[in-house]
């Protein structure tokens, strides 16, 4: 894959700047006024029943009216050929947002055949969100999504029996939560050989323990293990990144208790890309090879 010197970005696609630190950029209302967007379209009707103009009228907002924290059209691409590669026939989403990559992975999954893609999203709102625009994009026989915190809802699918394996994850919510839900996968058997993991924003923000474990050896995972080392996983982020909830949902409690599965081996690279806006970005690509 070719470094971003090498790539160009087409600004005649980029959404509004994000707004800068100390103001708002997503819940103050913009998720809202987005359904009131798309269900007053003048393209309405051409919008009911398909994903492609579902997401053509989402980027449409995102580049006349306000930023929106979507995966975009290039990293959206990077994972809708994995998708189309591997074939999932289940897909899990870590943060679904206003459900931008709940209507691209999901159609992408349905295409390729797979029968479920769950989306898990915190904020009950965003949620609902969600499940109006995958209603309206006639994917709901396919995506479904799950209301509550990560963890807790990784638990409870899998208690159920609704989780039994991960064929492919795409993580984009709580960035410190990337490595716990991680961990928490492989320690109830989700995430193993063969499973394929999708983590968004390596760049911008960053997610420097998540890099560091996917890309770590079996043998120092397994020295970590055995030592215990816990309670890291928000020090290396910046305060609006371990915050950026904190208003709304209160202080997030990471599963910083399971400790995963150290003898899987993981082969992980970075895709760079873009944001939706133009700056710098990338996804990593992380496939589980083996269990030792």
């Amino acid at each position: 894959m070719a470094p971003p010197s090498e790539t160009k970005f087409d600004e005649k696609k980029a959404y509004v700047a994000q707004e800068e630190e100390g103001t708002a950029f997503f819940d103050d209302g913009r998720e809202i006024e987005l359904l009131h967007f798309l269900y007053s379209h003048p393209s309405i009707d051409e919008i009911r029943g398909s994903p492609s103009k579902m997401l053509q009228a989402i980027d449409e907002y995102g580049r006349t009216k306000k930023y929106l924290m979507n995966v975009g059209e290039d990293k959206g691409k990077i994972v809708t050929d994995l998708i189309a590669e591997i074939k999932p026939k289940t897909m899990v989403e870590l943060g679904g947002y206003v459900g931008y990559s709940a209507l691209l992975f999901g159609n992408a999954v349905r295409e390729a055949g797979g029968h479920r893609y769950l989306s898990l999203e915190r904020n009950p709102e965003f949620a609902a969100v969600i499940m109006s625009l995958v209603d309206l994009a006639g994917l709901s026989d396919v995506v479904k999504v799950v209301v509550g915190p990560s963890a807790q809802s990784i638990k409870r699918l899998h208690a159920d029996g609704t989780l039994q394996h991960i064929d492919l994850m795409f993580l984009d919510h709580y960035k410190p939560a990337y490595t716990t839900d991680l961990k928490l996968c492989e320690h109830l058997g989700l995430v193993t050989p063969g499973s394929l993991l999708a983590a968004d924003n390596v760049i911008k923000p960053g997610n420097p323990p998540y890099l560091a474990y996917v890309r770590s050896t079996v043998a120092e995972k397994r020295e970590q293990y055995e030592s215990g080392e816990s309670g890291k996983e928000t020090a290396e982020f910046a305060e609006r990144t371990r915050n950026q909830y904190i208003k709304r949902e209160g202080e997030e409690k990471l599963s910083t208790e399971i400790k995963g599965n150290p003898n899987l081996r993981y082969e992980s690279k970075i895709v760079h890309s873009f944001e939706p806006t133009g700056v710098p970005d990338g996804i990593e690509i992380t496939r589980c090879v083996a269990e030792e």
